[in-house]
């Protein structure tokens, strides 16, 4: 009895003493492993920082380069002179008529009673040519046409009308306010985007428009 557990005594010893030099050389191992893996991972975060730093340097200096070249490009001149420094800006200096309503109010560049009839007449033709946009019912680009022509008919129709003999203004004048009624007639059938008032409106414009063109000569 007391051999065998003598024995056994023996066998546990041996059990417990070898595998414990395994499990020290097992740590060893792990511990090198994970600190190999902790250096390359370090490594591999050291480039990535590296390769983030020179591509905002490379990225900074494009952008250097090219705000240094859009600045090189700009050409600044000198100032136009006051009042028809540039075509069409004659009247940029002069004062406006804001307690006037709208459509009397000063804003369009003046001509003499020759250019202003011409200058008419073109006006009329752009209103004239607007039919296309009528039918194709593009009733904004319609309105948008109309007012800016009309805006420059009625203040040219006023330089002619200002310049004709006494017994010429009346019927000119009676005229003109049958066309701009026509006119606004054709704008609100574009603004309520009705194609029957405004093929009937446009047809009416377009009579009185050849009336006073013939006036105008």
């Amino acid at each position: 009895m007391a051999q065998a557990m003598a024995s056994m005594t023996g066998l546990r010893g041996a059990s417990q003493g070898v595998p414990s030099s395994r499990r020290d050389a097992s740590r060893a191992r792990t511990t090198v492993r994970a600190s190999a893996e902790g250096e390359t991972a370090a490594q591999a975060g050291r480039r990535a920082v590296l390769g983030l730093v020179a591509t905002g340097i490379v990225g900074g200096a494009f952008s250097q380069a090219a705000q240094a070249e859009a600045v090189k490009t700009i050409k600044i001149g000198a100032p136009p002179p006051p009042s028809g420094g540039l075509p069409g800006t004659e009247n940029s200096d002069q004062a406006r008529d804001f307690g006037l309503p709208l459509k009397e109010r000063f804003y369009l560049q003046p001509l003499p009673p020759t250019e202003a009839a011409a200058r008419a007449k073109s006006s009329a033709q752009d209103i004239i040519n607007l039919k296309p946009l009528i039918d194709k019912k593009a009733w904004p680009y319609v309105q948008n046409d109309l007012r800016l022509r009309a805006s420059y008919l009625r203040y040219d129709l006023n330089t002619v009308i200002a310049s004709k003999p006494k017994e010429e203004k009346k019927s000119l004048k009676e005229l003109t306010g049958k066309l701009f009624n026509t006119i606004d007639d054709l704008d609100h059938a574009a603004k309520i985007k009705s194609p029957t008032e405004a093929e009937k409106y446009f047809a009416e414009t377009k009579s009185v428009l050849g009336d006073v063109l013939t006036k105008l000569g």
